[in-house]
């Protein structure tokens, strides 16, 4: 653990500095060895998260709000952020209503979820709701709830700073909670790009009872069923994003040279499922038994680059290919000399890319203070795809950590490649609340 993160306000001279990050990685080493649970009992001076588990009993949860807020070594609540399982639905309100009250919570925001994330736990599908508590020195924090029908009426740029409040030069970045199922997601992102370019988004759809076409989120004491809520960062705090797809690059990157909607009919002047075939060719047995049925094409999100890495890749479906005319097609609009690279999906090339996310993570934010996270990930991680618990915010831990995190299980992840925001699939996208200069 070979890092240089630093807790806020606990570095004061370089000897205590040393001793004092010592002192963290002694102490993650010793959690690493302890059961599931224990960073939610420690106090944090920015950041604590915590887990409610099982139904709901309104005496109960006010006693454990009042201590997390209790477990916050803060003068004041920046904001909150709650996560709560379908089996919350119809006491949603009542939840909020306790949990502003007796944390003590000024904005309040979320969304409900199939399963939950807090700290170095995931919690697959256990009813309970999962509270983060945030105090942010200098940050700015604002919240803002769009319908399908509002964003149908902003068209400008100008019509969604006007909706939301916030300028692109005042926020660092986005917190994101939406519904899958009453709003056009990929028209909003598409609007969203262009009035706040470059600022990254991330967060995920909701997820929760499926066959009912049902989510929640929430902004405050609000329920809604319908709609995104957005959460702007700024002042003093940026949003940090790591945004891990779970794929490994394999073969070369190759230019299309031909394209016809969804199908890309050349690669390179040869028909693409013959450039595909050659590529999975050019794998290892074993590497060929890892690809079989778990091929994704990547495109590139800048032509600007003289060699392309992890991450430089927007990962899409392969979504079939046709052998007699030599086509694939793809769940995307590839263009003509377009930057393309096959990618291979599994459980290992997941865990290798989040580590490798990770671990660049970790080395870009060396000296910077990191208050807490939250991260949404795919509903098709978890046990169902790595086998065991506790994968994905394990591995933040382990690479971050100790980090203040609350997360949630989606229906699609939201997150930036290169300078644009998307939705994923099978993604881990965190967000990690870092202190600036500005102050």
């Amino acid at each position: 653990m070979d890092r240089d993160l630093r807790v806020a306000d606990e570095t004061r001279g370089p000897v205590e500095t040393i001793l004092r990050r010592a002192a963290w990685r002694w102490v993650l080493w010793v959690g690493l060895q302890r059961p599931p649970g224990y960073l939610s009992a420690m106090k944090h001076q920015h950041a604590v998260a915590a887990h409610f588990a099982g139904t709901w009993e309104e005496a109960r949860a006010q006693r454990w709000a009042e201590s997390v807020r209790a477990r916050l070594n803060a003068p004041a609540v920046s904001f909150g952020i709650i996560l709560m399982t379908p089996d919350y639905f119809d006491v949603a309100a009542e939840v909020l209503e306790v949990i502003r009250l007796h944390a003590r919570v000024p904005l309040l925001v979320g969304c409900s979820s199939q399963s939950l994330i807090v700290n170095e736990e995931e919690l697959e599908n256990q009813p309970g709701l999962v509270l983060q508590l945030f105090h942010l020195p200098a940050g700015e924090v604002k919240a803002v709830h769009l319908t399908q029908a509002a964003m149908e009426d902003l068209e400008a740029p100008g019509d969604w700073h006007a909706r939301t409040g916030v300028a692109p030069a005042s926020t660092r970045g986005w917190l994101v909670f939406a519904d899958p199922f009453n709003m056009d997601g990929e028209s909003w992102l598409r609007a969203w790009n262009e009035a706040y370019p470059g600022i990254p988004a991330v967060g995920g759809l909701a997820s929760g009872v499926f066959e009912e076409q049902r989510t929640q989120v929430y902004l405050n004491g609000d329920v809604f069923e319908e709609g995104i809520i957005t959460v702007s960062v700024g002042g003093g705090v940026k949003l940090e994003c790591v945004i891990s797809q779970g794929c490994t690059p394999i073969g070369t990157p190759w230019t299309v040279t031909r394209a016809d909607r969804n199908f890309i009919l050349q690669i390179a002047n040869r028909p693409a499922y013959n450039v595909l075939v050659d590529t999975f060719n050019g794998l290892t047995d074993a590497e060929k038994e890892k690809a079989q049925g778990n091929l994704f094409v990547g495109f590139a999100s800048s032509e600007y680059r003289d060699e392309f890495r992890r991450g430089d890749f927007l990962v899409r479906n392969l979504l079939g290919a046709d052998p007699e005319n030599g086509v694939i097609a793809v769940g995307a609009m590839p263009r003509t000399g377009q930057t393309i690279q096959f990618h291979r999906r599994d459980a290992g090339s997941a865990t290798e890319d989040l580590a490798a996310c990770l671990t660049a993570a970790r080395e870009r934010l060396t000296g910077e203070t990191v208050y807490g996270g939250v991260v949404g990930v795919c509903n098709g991680r978890g046990r169902r795809l790595f086998g065991k618990p506790n994968h994905d915010a394990g591995l933040i831990q382990e690479q971050l950590g100790p980090l203040p995190l609350s997360g949630f299980f989606c229906n699609g992840e939201l997150g930036p490649v290169g300078n644009r925001n998307f939705l994923h699939g099978y993604t881990a996208s965190l967000g990690l609340f870092v202190q600036t200069g500005d102050r």
